[in-house]
């Protein structure tokens, strides 16, 4: 838990208004909290949450928003707190298959996040009846539409429960800034063909809002 011996400021960052009205639904008025509509995809979130950070100081960035989940590891429905964030295209293919930027020496494609405030988070969401999992959440600037690829990706990030398009850009912009980050998302769909009609969005955004509710009191 973040120290309540004095007065903290959070960032929240989602990629559209209605994530952030979900998010705000659900913390109600606490003046500790600013809300940010960063804007879809890595490059616009990272520069919106940049500019933030330069603007006023802040003691946790918080990534929030829904999500496609992986079959079999993050449900339809759920809630999913960030182990480590994972910029999942970030690399080069090769005939070997695809290598990271960690593996080619460039940098690195992962942002890790508090692992006793990430526990915190899942055990208040559990305890408030909230079915949630903890794992990485990868962030891709195009996100998975076939079944070939979701398999692909799942294989290749065996511990992955989900995948947005913002996380690692508000993660990279924290990470700069030395503010500590985390990535709360609500699946709203399973990763693989791009079939809307079983989306479940409406429900993915009630969750947000119950699982921001328990986040403003672990905060």
């Amino acid at each position: 838990m973040l120290d309540q011996q004095k007065k903290q400021r959070i960032l929240i960052v989602t990629s559209v208004a209605v994530e952030r009205d979900a998010v705000i639904a659900g913390i109600g008025e606490d003046e500790r909290f600013t809300f940010l509509i960063g804007g879809v995809g890595p490059a616009v979130a990272a520069a919106s949450t940049a500019r933030a950070l330069t603007e006023a100081r802040y003691d946790l960035v918080v990534c929030a928003g829904i999500c496609g989940g992986f079959v079999g590891r993050a449900d339809v429905g759920s809630l999913v707190v960030a182990s480590e964030i994972v910029c999942a295209d970030l690399g080069a293919e090769t005939p070997d298959g695809f290598h990271s930027v960690d593996e080619l020496g460039f940098g690195s494609a992962r942002v890790p996040v508090p692992d006793e405030l990430a526990e915190q988070v899942e055990q208040a969401m559990l305890q408030a009846g909230l079915p949630i999992y903890r794992g990485q959440i990868l962030t891709l600037s195009t996100v998975t539409g076939t079944a070939q690829t979701a398999q692909a990706l799942a294989e290749r990030m065996p511990g992955a429960l989900a995948e947005a398009m913002e996380g690692y850009g508000v993660a990279i912009a924290a990470q700069a800034s030395g503010v500590p980050v985390l990535e709360i998302r609500t699946v709203s769909n399973a990763i693989g063909p791009r079939d809307k009609s079983a989306w479940r969005i409406k429900d993915a955004l009630e969750a947000l809002q119950k699982g921001s509710a328990v986040l403003r009191e672990v905060l």
